[in-house]
């Protein structure tokens, strides 16, 4: 039991890296055997990786079909967009509590890399939400940001001067201007509401051409 308690840690770490890193795109499918293969183990740590995904809602279960990747409506991606511009703005407004003192220091090379958009993304709204120094908080900032690691990676080309924006968000965040920071959160989070539709679509024709 705790070797494959053990194994299925690893596991869920790895394919939950994997799900980040755009190796599986919005709507394709997670086969375990092949994963099992793969990763050279049994099909129950397997399992038990890809049902605790499936309960953070990283992984869809549709039963008879399988695990998928989730593959958001309009609807469902318009609302994580918001849901992700509210916590980041509460974070901002608990983090100005903490404007004193000189300017933060880079939270990683990513954040200021054009090497990896996707990764400083991530990197720095999660910074952002665990400065805000409340967990509950931090943590939904944490799986809003997984649940959009595949969307961010697949669409990739569709949003021009990612790579500005991120400088733009990373300078007023070093700079501890919250003010500007929180305008450029509402400001990321339009232009990419405003696109829901063509992403949606752009996902659902990148799936079908790699089914």
């Amino acid at each position: 039991m705790c070797a494959n308690h053990s194994k299925s840690a690893l596991l869920y770490r790895q394919v939950r890296r994997a799900l980040q890193s755009g190796r599986y795109l919005p709507g394709q499918r997670i086969d375990p055997g092949t994963l099992a293969e793969e990763f050279n183990t049994s099909p129950t740590p397997v399992r038990f990786a890809l049902h605790r995904l499936v309960g953070e809602g990283l992984i869809d279960d549709h039963a008879r079909n399988g695990l998928h990747v989730p593959l958001l409506t309009e609807v469902a991606l318009r609302d994580l967009y918001d849901w992700m511009e509210h916590l980041l703005l509460r974070a901002c407004e608990l983090g100005a509590n903490a404007t004193d003192g000189p300017p933060r220091e880079p939270v990683g090379a990513a954040l200021y890399s054009r090497e990896d958009l996707v990764k400083g993304t991530w990197q720095l709204f999660d910074a952002i939400a665990g400065a805000s120094g409340f967990r509950p908080l931090h943590d939904a900032v944490r799986q809003g940001n997984d649940r959009l690691a595949p969307v961010r990676r697949a669409k990739r080309g569709l949003i021009d001067h990612v790579g500005d924006e991120l400088a733009r968000l990373s300078g007023h965040w070093q700079n501890r201007d919250m003010p500007a920071l929180k305008a450029a959160v509402r400001g990321y989070h339009a232009r990419r509401k405003q696109l829901v539709p063509r992403i949606v679509a752009f996902l659902v024709d990148h799936r079908d051409r790699h089914l």
